[in-house]
């Protein structure tokens, strides 16, 4: 053990020795490395900040929650013309659904609408999202407050003039007063403020709910009636859990074709889109990105690899005459293979850090500048050394077993 603690030394010392005296041409051996253990490591970091958010985005809501609409989430085998004759699902197929469904947890009307400005006396924020929804949305996509609550049942059924307020248009709106009990203009109406939420940060689904609001959907459908363009509904549905979730599909479609009195061969004329198949296919992409950031950056290794390897050989050669003075003293074929690995090994992990170096100094500096954390996390800085250690061993190799196999006499005859 103790060998090996001082053959580790030694290369420490031997590595360190040519990046003083032979600068420019360990770096330029090194940027290779370097570059490549930045492009990977970035990626890396990268796509698994996006899938950090993207998981923390959807972390309120049960991955069984069915969007029941008139569009699909995703691809579709049913022709687009055919798809634009769907008629919109209903608050009275809500209220069924609500009535006879089995296995149902909670189920809400909620109408996707435009966006629209919001005013307070003279302050107004421009192009916020407006939420209309019914009482139950609060148990199917978990909201925080910082202030106040949402409405309840009584509130959503008669359509009050009640509305929830993200914390950028609290702050658009009122800036440091206190927004609980105002009245604010939307729509040409006036709406009393019941609560504040929580700062979010950007969304990387739809909009962020720091510049939405949310208000009965009641009080929408009276003002502008069911069928206006400007509106958008959808069933939101969350089984109970555990449930059979193509079973609890199965007997949606039933009872919904049953009401809408499809016949037998008739399509569905509505989609059911499950926020898992969506989950799905975002981990699918994530998984592609990861694998063609891994393509590319191999390329960088590849030649970070090559740029080791020209380092140890000329090591070698520089060194011939203290090799032979090893083996004439005593030191064995493996010493020598160690001492030059262990050096490869190091030169390419001091490149490997360095390139993780600048991960996360512009990791810090997009965190700064962007509405989004860049997170360098433990597991790719384990990665990234790793690699670094793997590429050194590998460019390492050949260099390592030339030297090891020098004839000592030869070794001391050409330093002289």
């Amino acid at each position: 053990m103790l060998l090996y603690l001082r053959l580790l030394k030694e290369s420490l010392s031997f590595a360190l020795n040519a990046l003083r005296n032979n600068k420019l041409r360990t770096l330029l051996s090194l940027l290779g490395v370097t570059i490549g253990i930045f492009s990977i490591i970035a990626v890396l970091a990268a796509v698994d900040s996006m899938d950090r958010k993207i998981k923390n985005d959807l972390s309120g809501l049960d991955k069984n929650t069915i969007y029941l609409m008139r569009f699909s989430f995703g691809p579709s085998e049913v022709p687009q013309w055919k798809r634009e004759q769907f008629p919109d699902v209903t608050y009275e197929e809500f209220d069924y659904l609500k009535r006879s469904l089995n296995d149902l947890d909670k189920i809400s009307f909620n109408l996707f609408t435009r966006k629209e400005n919001i005013k307070y006396e003279s302050n107004t924020v421009s192009s916020i999202n407006v939420t209309p929804c019914t009482n139950e949305f609060i148990d199917i996509e978990k909201l925080k407050f910082a202030q106040g609550r949402f409405f309840n049942e009584a509130e959503s059924n008669s359509g009050s003039p009640v509305i929830i307020i993200g914390s950028e248009v609290a702050t658009g709106l009122f800036g440091t007063m206190d927004p609980m009990g105002k009245k604010i203009r939307l729509y040409g109406q006036r709406f009393t403020v019941i609560g504040v939420l929580d700062k979010e940060g950007s969304s990387t689904f739809g909009p962020s709910r720091d510049v939405s609001v949310f208000l009965p959907v009641n009080f929408l459908r009276r003002l502008y009636g069911d069928n206006s363009d400007m509106l958008t509904p959808a069933i939101l549905i969350k089984p109970v859990k555990g449930v059979d979730i193509e079973a609890f599909k199965g007997e949606l479609i039933q009872k919904l074709r049953t009401f809408r009195g499809l016949k037998t061969g008739d399509i569905n004329n509505f989609f059911i889109n499950v926020l898992s198949g969506f989950t799905d296919l975002i981990d699918n992409i994530v998984g592609q990105m990861n694998v063609v950031g891994w393509i590319i950056s191999g390329f960088s290794l590849l030649v970070g690899g090559f740029g080791i390897a020209n380092i140890m050989f000329v090591s070698v050669k520089e060194r011939t005459n203290l090799i032979g003075i090893q083996k004439a003293l005593g030191a064995k074929n493996r010493f020598i293979l160690f001492q030059f690995l262990f050096e490869a090994v190091i030169l390419s992990v001091i490149g490997g850090l360095v390139g993780m170096f600048l991960v996360w100094i512009i990791a810090l500096v997009l965190s700064k500048v962007l509405d989004f954390e860049f997170v360098l996390g433990f597991w790719n800085i384990i990665i990234g050394t790793s690699l670094a250690a793997f590429i050194g061993l590998i460019s390492g190799i050949i260099p390592a077993i030339s030297a090891s196999k020098l004839d000592p006499v030869e070794a001391i005859r050409s330093g002289m």
